[in-house]
Formats: structure tokens, sequence, C-alpha cells
């Protein structure tokens, strides 16, 4: 999925809303480093309704586009293809113009927690846990499929969505068990705990946090850090942020849209420190 390094020179993330998108802080460093000088990549407020005629008027001068809520399953429709891992949770955060011109669609966030994972040194775990239930718990679970080697419980507080999580289990090949959200203290003594809730949401849980945690992937990033992740952190346990997710997956994203591998890691890491810091 590369684009022609002659003419595709613009890239961009859409979403609503978007002012707070590090994207452009990350993928502007990241030209910078690279020394992709004739590169732009902008940001663009964009709701489900004016997707398909933004999509329509892309030419050939833009290489991709980073997709954020609640483009993520409204993209699909519009593509020529997308990839295995992006039809696993029917979610697209990446699409890429081909040589070809045909736009092609893929997920990096589950490649990216992985890689965050990695990065922390969570090769594998034998048993996870998964506060919330939303569409970045679909992607952990499908990061899991790839570094869990056994059960996996998921903390709702709905029978839907319990049952959603379960389904979403079947598919991507997870053991999942489900329990109730008031039950969510019992999740910080798994091997792994990935928060994937809004803020505000597991600060209760900060005085539940056991005397020697394990790993928490709390994908917040903003505030930071959260009640939660400060307290794991006070007990020595390892913690993988948001930020680690958004640069990971942002790294892969500069890959497939500049071609230029491996993309600057440290560099867009940095500026979004910097950007997070500022605020």
């Amino acid at each position: 999925m590369r684009a022609r390094a002659t003419d595709a020179r613009r890239a961009a993330v859409l979403g609503k809303p978007i002012a707070h998108s590090l994207s452009p802080v990350l993928h502007r460093a990241a030209y910078e480093a690279l020394g992709l000088t004739d590169r732009s990549y902008d940001r663009f407020e964009i709701d489900e309704a004016a997707l398909p005629g933004f999509v329509s008027e892309l030419g050939p001068e833009w290489a991709g586009l980073s997709l954020t809520m609640p483009l993520k399953r409204a993209i699909i429709p519009l593509l020529d293809e997308i990839s295995e891992t992006a039809a696993s949770v029917e979610a697209v955060n990446t699409v890429v113009r081909t040589e070809d011109g045909r736009l092609v669609g893929d997920n990096t966030d589950i490649p990216g927690m992985v890689a965050a994972l990695r990065e922390h040194g969570v090769e594998q775990v034998e048993s996870a846990a998964i506060l919330g239930a939303g569409a970045t718990a679909s992607s952990a679970l499908a990061a899991l499929a790839r570094v869990c080697t056994g059960e996996v419980v998921a903390y709702v507080r709905s029978e839907a969505r319990a049952a959603e999580m379960r389904q979403w289990g079947e598919r991507l090949d997870v053991e999942v068990r489900t329990a109730d959200w008031a039950e969510a203290d019992r999740a910080l003594h798994a091997p792994l705990v990935i928060a994937t809730t809004p803020a505000g949401t597991t600060d209760a849980l900060a005085a539940a946090v056991p005397e020697r945690p394990a790993t928490l992937f709390d994908v917040l990033y903003d505030p930071w850090p959260t009640s939660l992740a400060a307290r794991w952190s006070m007990f020595g346990g390892a913690v993988v942020s948001g930020l680690d997710l958004l640069v990971h997956q942002a790294v892969l994203q500069v890959e497939q849209m500049t071609g230029r591998v491996p993309a600057p890691l440290e560099a867009m890491r940095k500026a979004g420190e910097r950007a997070l810091a500022d605020r």
C-alpha cells in the first residue's frame, strides 16, 4: 500500500471532534525528521454525512488519511479494499492511495497496541482483563489474540455489552468471559489489564490496585496520568499509555503513506510529549 512518491504529498486526519487530535503533531514531526519538506498533514472536522463527498474529491496529490471517531466504520463502503486486520474488527483508521490510484483501508491500532506492549516487555501473557466494551475494546481483543494465550475477562456495565464482547471473542478466536462492572476491582490482579473506558471511569478503581500489580495499558493520554495509572506506577507496576499507542499506530501510518521505513518513532514520541505538556 505504498503511496506514489512523485505526486502524493498530502495527508490529513478526519473526524468529529478533531481539534484535540495529536495526529498532525506526530506526522509533521515524522516528515521533518525524514526530510520530507514537500509533505503536508492537516486536520478536517468531518462527520459521517460529509465523508463521502470529501473522499470523492480526493485527487492524486493525496497519499492517505487517518480516521478517528466516528468515521472508522463509515469509511469502509467508500474504499476499494480493506486489510484483513481492519476487517477483523470492522474498523479502518488508515487509508492509503496505492500506486494505481486505489484507496485501501487498514487498521494500525491493533498492531500499534501490540508494538506498545512489546516495547514495555509484554510479549505474551496467560490471561488478561479488559475494562470497558466500546470500539476500542474490540481492537484490544484483536491485539490480545496475538499476545494472550488464555482467557480474557471483559468487565462491562450491561448484558448487551457483554454479549457484544463475547461475539467479538468468537469472531477473533479469543476466549472471552464477561463480568459485571461492579466486580471490576478483580481485573486489577490480571497479568495484563487494558483500560478502554472514557476519562474518569476508572478513577474509583485506583484505591483497589494490588501491592504488586503487573501491567496496565490505559488507552487515555489526556489528561495523563489517570488516577488508576498514577496509583499503578506508585505501586511499581508497568504502565503503557495512550500516547504509546498513538505513537506506534502513527508510525505505521507514516510508513504506509510515505514508503519510508522505519518511521522516526522517538522524534514522533517527543513531539507528542511536548504537545501534551503545552496543553
